[in-house]
């Protein structure tokens, strides 16, 4: 399956650089043992905030209600993970300490719980006469319409991701909490986030993009669930380019769930009663549990295989010719030549992902030589497009592309790893 690939790829790129930060910086400590510690729940809105309105309840109120609900059950099924609140009572705090909050407790997934809601509608119950006079102050009569309000039938569940026109902010927040995402020496990791060299860069962008991709698979899980409970599902989503603050400031993992329509009076009584809230957090907890299953399965096998893997140090052998890369994108080094490469694998590199479309002799691509592909990913009812660029026999060739394509305007480019024609990113 699709999703298997991305989240086999993505665990892979994120322990490489796990590991990368820790030979930096402390090259003694062990890699963590658990991808998840601790999870952060966030009721949204509160206090003088009162989010979307029924006819008789208010989002806050909700939201905590199954927020609490929703700690409760995973503290009693994951007695190794720390459950972390931005609230436990109807309190205010804007977004940004929200993500604050979540950033500080060094969390490894944000679950951020609001109510959706809908204008009402109006429909032509009637008409009226009407008298009036026009310019020529002569009396006319009219039929007006009598217009009369009801609430907007829409129901159903969404679970957001951030939007990737968010991407470079939470590059930033990965920048900024690096010492939370890699659980590394203070001052050493600062000095390493704080340097502009294209490596830091190039895996900041990658851990984005793996954390992008366990976020979508979470929201997909937490819809999965709701629908085997037989709640109407509006999929899995991205917001528009505005995005959600609390879902890019945060520097892990995170999703915001919309529990249901509000200013629906059906869902409204089920959103408050106690049967369906429990119903709403076991959902949520059941997604929960299958994800962090998931993540464990990948981490061991992959960390087996890092242990198992035999520590050599390869005599040097003469650098064979380039064969696949422009003449224009070239790197000048002292270092000793690279051991022979294994003919399975070869590399790549993701310039970008977007929205749009773009047809592979597209102005923007013109300066890059070689072949451009398109990755497609689905988000829903939306399509989410990777742009690939080249195929490159060394990884030391790919990391030169990557410097051209950042000076081409693809800040978000960075190398990507195949073998037997798979994308693994090992």
């Amino acid at each position: 399956m699709r999703w298997k690939r991305v989240l086999f790829s993505g665990l892979g790129i994120g322990l490489i650089y796990t590991l990368f930060i820790h030979a930096k910086t402390t090259p003694d400590s062990p890699v963590q043992d658990k991808p998840i510690r601790t999870i952060v729940i966030d009721a949204g809105h509160g206090g003088s905030d009162p989010g979307a309105r029924g006819r008789y309840s208010h989002e806050k109120d909700v939201a905590l209600d199954v927020a609490l609900k929703l700690g409760k059950i995973l503290e009693e099924a994951l007695p190794d993970v720390k459950i972390v609140y931005t609230r436990k009572t109807d309190r205010f705090d804007d977004v940004h300490r929200k993500a604050a909050i979540a950033n500080e407790a060094q969390g490894d997934l944000f679950i951020s719980i609001h109510c959706n809601a809908a204008a009402d509608l109006s429909r032509v119950v009637g008409y009226k006469t009407q008298t009036y006079r026009n310019k020529k102050k002569k009396k006319v009569t009219r039929q007006v319409a009598i217009y009369e309000k009801y609430p907007n039938p829409a129901k159903g569940t969404e679970t957001y991701v951030w939007a990737t026109s968010k991407n470079n902010a939470k590059t930033e927040s990965l920048r900024n909490n690096s010492v939370i995402v890699f659980d590394a020496n203070s001052e050493e990791t600062k000095e390493l986030m704080a340097n502009s060299d294209p490596e830091t860069l190039i895996m900041l962008n990658t851990l984005r993009n793996v954390y992008f991709d366990q976020s979508l698979r979470l929201s997909t899980l937490v819809e999965d669930e709701f629908t085997r409970v037989g709640r109407i599902s509006r999929g899995a989503r991205q917001r528009n380019d505005k995005g959600i603050l609390v879902l890019h400031a945060t520097a892990m993992p995170s999703v915001l769930v919309e529990l249901g329509f509000i200013s629906n009076p059906e869902e409204e009584n089920y959103l408050n009663s106690a049967d369906g809230q429990s119903e709403m957090a076991n959902c949520i907890a059941r997604a929960v549990k299958r994800y962090k299953d998931e993540l464990e399965r990948i981490y061991k096998a992959a960390e087996s295989g890092r242990k198992a893997a035999p520590v050599e140090t390869p005599a040097p052998v003469q650098q064979a010719p380039v064969q696949n890369i422009a003449t224009s994108v070239s790197v000048k080094t002292e270092a000793p030549p690279a051991p022979a490469a294994d003919p399975s694998v070869h590399y790549k590199v993701q310039l970008m992902t977007s929205e749009k479309i773009y047809a592979r002799g597209a102005t923007l691509f013109q300066k890059l030589d070689g072949t451009i592909e398109r990755e497609d990913l689905k988000q829903g009812k939306k399509k989410v497009h990777k742009y690939i660029w080249g195929s490159f026999r060394t990884e030391a060739e790919a990391h030169a592309a990557v410097y051209k394509a950042k000076k081409q305007g693809f800040a978000d480019a960075f190398v990507v790893t195949y073998k037997n024609g798979e994308r693994v990113d090992l």
